[in-house]
């Protein structure tokens, strides 16, 4: 969720505000077309409006419209195909959902959602274009989730290696901006070759002091490439491995050598450096929780999963036995333990399921919680303190490794199924090249 609102944000600060390449375009013409779907030039253009107000809110030298224009179809197109994805897969987010999501964001704003709606439309910002983009930014986030993130496996190994490769705890944390070029699935080596060239041609120009936001915003293919392509600050073990051996030995302000993964070619540089390394001991809370899940599915959605979970907590606020309640009716493998999950460190679970454990007193029972495997009844039953400094290093190398592997993963998923569907720029946008 943090994921999503980070980019939701971003792409709400902006207002509908005329420019003069927009007004100059063929309103009723189609930019690409994504198998069965089209991508209006109408589309395009206010995609344009609102990501150069954004980048003018930045202080970000805007590229050539032209060039600016084909890579937003491009990443028009990225997005329409995980879209896609989600409704062949049954991804989807229903109203009651969405209006708690459009809640958060709006209190975040310290305004009630009336309030929110307001401020947005005197923008020029129609509410219900709103509402659609915040589904998709949740339908997107919940694809990862549910296609990629769990579907990682750590395993003891992996996390013996990982260990093996440290001498202590490291809490450094750096910042890096990178710029992606992704290649096509099975790239041949001529066209290796061009994006090679492309690569170093945009290295010499960022070593030599132009702006890397703007060639971010003008070339990178990733999805972050309006906020200048940064990563923000993150701890140096949960950089993906490419991206954490080639800055180890950078100095802030400089650049590694072009990079070469699947999913294409690489440019990075290394922003900022803070934090040392931590090797005391260290205490953390453990909670010993329950839970009764009900998955979702074609057959149950988010609102009949909700339902029934309401209709069971009402049961076991009347005097029915969880354990009872969690054997008959859990879809989780915890089900014959009467849903005992024994006892849970901190990223043990995924955030949501974390948040609302950490929010509940002993032997408190939650409203239904939602979380990317289907909708939950949590009951804490103990919380104690120990000293974990070992363990916590292996839960923390846990982490950063399925950070690594989620980020690699989903790179390779979405660029998957952009090679698998049918793509089609049009002119002026396919001759143009990003």
């Amino acid at each position: 969720m943090k994921r999503q609102i980070r980019t939701l944000f971003a792409s709400l600060a902006v207002a509908m505000a005329s420019s003069a390449w927009a007004a100059s375009q063929p309103i009723d013409s189609i930019a690409a077309v994504i198998n069965d779907e089209v991508i209006t030039v109408s589309e395009l253009a206010l995609r344009v409006q609102q990501a150069s107000r954004q980048l003018q809110k930045q202080g970000t030298q805007l590229p050539p419209q032209d060039v600016f224009a084909r890579q937003l179809l491009e990443r028009m197109v990225y997005e329409r195909v995980q879209l896609q994805q989600a409704r062949e897969t049954s991804v989807k987010i229903d109203d009651a959902t969405l209006e708690r999501a459009i809640q958060r964001v709006a209190e975040n704003n310290k305004m009630s959602t009336a309030q929110f709606r307001a401020a947005l439309e005197k923008d020029g910002l129609s509410w219900s274009m709103f509402r659609e983009e915040v589904r998709n930014e949740m339908t997107l986030g919940r694809l990862r989730e549910r296609e990629v993130e769990s579907r990682v496996v750590i395993t003891d190994a992996e996390v013996d290696a990982f260990l093996a490769a440290q001498s202590a705890t490291s809490t450094q944390e750096v910042m890096i901006a990178h710029i992606l070029l992704r290649a096509p699935d099975g790239a041949t080596p001529q066209q290796w070759s061009k994006l090679q060239q492309r690569a170093e041609s945009l290295l010499a120009r960022a070593q030599s002091g132009e702006d890397f936001a703007k060639l971010a915003a003008g070339n990178s293919d990733a999805s972050d490439a309006l906020n200048g392509g940064n990563l923000g600050w993150r701890r140096a073990d949960r950089l993906p491995s490419l991206y954490a051996d080639a800055v180890r030995l950078l100095k802030p302000g400089a650049f590694a050598q072009v990079l070469r993964s699947p999913a294409g070619l690489h440019i990075v540089k290394l922003v900022d450096v803070r934090g040392g390394t931590d090797s005391s001991p260290q205490t953390v809370q453990r909670t010993r929780v329950r839970h009764i899940l009900i998955k979702t599915s074609d057959t149950v959605s988010d609102a009949e999963a909700r339902q029934r979970l309401e209709a069971l907590r009402a049961r076991i606020v009347g005097g029915a036995s969880f354990a009872d309640v969690a054997k008959r009716s859990s879809g989780d493998g915890s089900a014959p333990k009467g849903g005992d999950l024994g006892w849970i460190n901190p990223g043990d679970t995924v955030p949501e399921f974390e948040r609302a454990m950490n929010a509940l007193a002993i032997n408190e029972l939650s409203q239904p919680v939602q979380s990317p495997f289907g909708w939950h009844l949590i009951e804490v039953l103990e919380r104690k303190d120990e000293d974990v400094s070992g363990e916590r290093r292996r839960n923390q190398a846990r982490m950063a490794l399925r950070e690594r592997k989620s980020d690699e993963a989903f790179d390779d998923f979405v660029r998957q199924l952009r090679d698998k569907a049918f793509v089609e720029l049009r002119p002026p946008y396919a001759n143009q090249k990003p």
